[in-house]
């Protein structure tokens, strides 16, 4: 039986405030380590753990090893009307991420759609942060990003894939907007390191250990093992998972000249770097489409409504409340910590404090 991990609780604005502080430390020009900031905030107040604060010491370990360019030329290499790839010029991913997120929003706005390939980027917090911003301008927004291998391909018994996520939001009228955020695997490698800080199991079809069989000890998986594909096993629909993961591999690797499948580079320390390069660090892929461009914009979100009306009305399966509306428990993470704080594992604590004392940057535990 694993015992309940000690939690202290900070308000959102005190973690976004020093996590701000640590990239500025780094010389991150302000405006850039607040929009960072706000990234890994988002992930916090909407409930995936793993890829808020969780992430800064990360992000402290790289720059301080002068593996991310504090200050970066971002810019677009190739364009043609509603599609571009950007280079990132090896920034933070918090930074390279928003700006051309924003480009593929400007485009949609003058063409109808924009599409924004990425490379020479690295880990751009949760996917979802990306189309959420495009609802505040009434577009469907898209976001994608290929990450360093931890997955095996099915039928494969070693990492040749990322997580890949694949997120995508649509506006609703009154209603709350559908925000569709996944990895591409089985569980994303964050929902390991936090079971590794519980020292708990993790379910069956999840992992596999170094010799391809499957296991439940998340440290069978870091001493050589992988994730699963979403899906886990042929008969299970393995086969999906995988060739989602292949897709967002070709977009944001092939597509704009990012490094791919294996090629993938680390983000942190501890993981294996690829024997050689096929491209530029790791590669982000967004889109935005303007709604009216196929359907009138406010019929368009009453019919999403209806949706999200006529879905929430199902029959509930024995033993529970009925289906969820993509996005529900994060919607519904994020108006409780807005008020409450954000809860935070001793392991992660510790982290902070440990950034604190190496940079001088006060970080107060209650």
């Amino acid at each position: 039986m694993v015992g309940k991990q000690e939690e202290h609780v900070f308000p959102i604005e005190y973690l976004k405030d020093f996590s701000t502080k640590v990239f500025m430390h780094f010389g991150v020009p302000e405006a850039d380590a607040k929009e960072a900031a706000e990234v890994l905030a988002k992930s916090d107040l909407r409930g995936i753990d793993s890829h808020g604060v969780a992430r800064l010491h990360s992000y402290f370990d790289m720059l301080t090893l002068g593996r991310i360019n504090p200050n970066p030329d971002i810019k677009i290499v190739r364009e043609k009307f509603s599609v571009a790839t950007v280079d990132g010029d090896n920034g933070l991913g918090l930074v390279v991420g928003p700006k051309a997120n924003e480009i593929a929003m400007e485009k949609a706005e003058l063409y109808g759609s924009g599409w924004v390939s990425v490379c020479h980027t690295n880990h751009f917090g949760i996917a979802g942060y990306y189309p959420l911003k495009a609802l505040e301008r009434d577009l469907i927004g898209w976001a994608m990003t290929n990450t360093t291998k931890l997955v095996a391909p099915l039928w494969g018994a070693e990492r040749m894939l990322g997580t890949n996520p694949i997120a995508i939001a649509f506006p609703g009228y009154k209603e709350p907007p559908i925000v569709i955020d996944l990895a591409t695997s089985a569980a994303s490698y964050g929902k390991l390191e936090i079971a590794r800080r519980k020292k708990a199991e993790v379910p069956r079809g999840w992992i596999i250990d170094k010799d391809g069989h499957m296991t439940t000890n998340p440290d069978e998986m870091v001493q050589g093992g992988a994730l699963l594909p979403l899906g886990s096993e042929r008969e299970t629909g393995g086969h999906k998972g995988y060739a989602l993961a292949a897709m967002v591999d070709i977009l944001c690797g092939v597509l704009g000249g990012a490094n791919w499948g294996p090629f993938a580079p680390p983000f942190a320390l501890r993981q294996e770097i690829p024997a050689r390069s096929v491209g530029k660090g790791i590669g982000h892929f967004f889109g935005a489409m303007r709604i009216d461009g196929f359907i009138d914009k406010d019929e368009f979100k009453k019919q999403i409504d209806e949706w999200i009306r006529v879905f929430r009305n199902t029959q509930p399966a024995p033993g529970t409340n009925g289906p969820l509306i993509p996005g529900d428990p994060e919607r519904e993470a994020e108006a409780i910590r807005s008020k409450q704080g954000i809860p935070l594992m001793k392991p992660v604590v510790d982290d902070l404090l440990d950034i604190s004392q190496k940079t001088g940057i006060p970080f107060e535990v209650k």
